[in-house]
């Protein structure tokens, strides 16, 4: 692991699993011997309440965080299983991680972040200025930031170690990494999961500007879908009536915590060696709302905590 990588907090002890990995937001879990799933090929994922920017973990938790990103995610695997099969198994997890955690069928990872953008923004915007392309693939000129691109895009990247950046990467480099099938396979479901998604969103007033998807192969080879999947953590999500190319849109994600650790209040060195500041309560308050709002425009019921 590179030495950059944060530290995380102790992954709670849970009857029945045993902890495995931790990731900025994610603890994962193996079936403990003896137990319920014991013997079967199954992770359980649990997603707490951290939260990252700028490549940091921060200290400051948003609650209900958790709880946001597995039920939107089991949602929208519910919307999306006729395009492409998922890792959700059951919602039947321990009481100390209830609403937080799902169990899901172990799948061999692509090393592919599947990105699909609509829209010009983030890294793509950046290349886009350096090169008029994203991720490779020429796009016609005068655009800015949030304009609508000709037709969703299949921007890929290649998955960094935890701490760093993931690196945005050409479709021929994709093929290089996993063959041809692979990648073509790959293309052709994030294109249709995005298709999907975005139509959902549009239904209810939102913009999906870009998401990530992460894939892998089943025990019998199949693609699945796995990890979170059209959470605020994972996509942009703009409210359509606030959308104007040209100008950054508001999003329904964690940009008052950015927005705040580069405000001249948190007094904080993006680029130093420092770790960054505590949270004010008002952004966490205002952070949390949110990602609530999130689940309730997109889903159509406020979760229930």
């Amino acid at each position: 692991m590179s030495p950059s990588a944060p530290a995380l907090p102790l992954a709670p002890a849970l009857p029945g699993w045993t902890h495995l990995s931790s990731g900025k937001v994610r603890d994962v879990y193996t079936p403990a011997p003896g137990s319920a799933w014991s013997g079967q090929d199954v992770l359980l994922v649990v997603a707490s309440d951290r939260i990252s920017a700028y490549d940091h973990v921060l200290d400051t938790p948003i609650p209900d965080k958790g709880k946001v990103l597995t039920a939107l995610s089991a949602w929208w695997f519910d919307q999306l299983d006729d395009v492409v099969a998922n890792h959700l198994v059951s919602l039947e997890v321990p009481v100390q991680v209830a609403g937080r955690a799902m169990v899901c069928r172990r799948l061999r990872m692509y090393p592919v972040e599947c990105v699909a953008r609509g829209y010009l923004t983030g890294s793509g915007l950046v290349e886009y200025r350096q090169n008029g392309t994203v991720c490779g693939q020429a796009l016609p000129e005068g655009l800015t930031e949030a304009s609508r691109l000709p037709e969703p895009l299949f921007t890929p990247a290649a998955k960094a170690e935890l701490g760093e950046h993931d690196e945005n990467i050409t479709y021929e480099r994709v093929v290089e990494m996993v063959g041809a099938p692979a990648a073509q396979a790959l293309r052709e479901v994030t294109l249709a999961l995005y298709a999907r998604a975005a139509g959902i969103a549009a239904e209810r007033g939102i913009i999906l500007a870009d998401t990530k998807f992460e894939l892998g192969v089943g025990a019998d080879g199949s693609l699945v879908l796995g990890d979170e999947v059209l959470t605020p953590d994972s996509s942009r999500f703009w409210p359509a009536d606030q959308w104007s190319p040209g100008r950054v849109a508001p999003s329904f994600d964690k940009q008052y915590v950015r927005d705040w650790l580069t405000s001249p209040a948190a007094r904080w060195d993006r680029d130093g060696d420092q770790p960054p500041p505590a949270l004010p309560e008002d952004v966490v308050a205002r952070t949390r709302a949110r990602y609530l709002e999130a689940y309730e425009r997109l889903t159509g019921s406020p979760l229930d905590l």
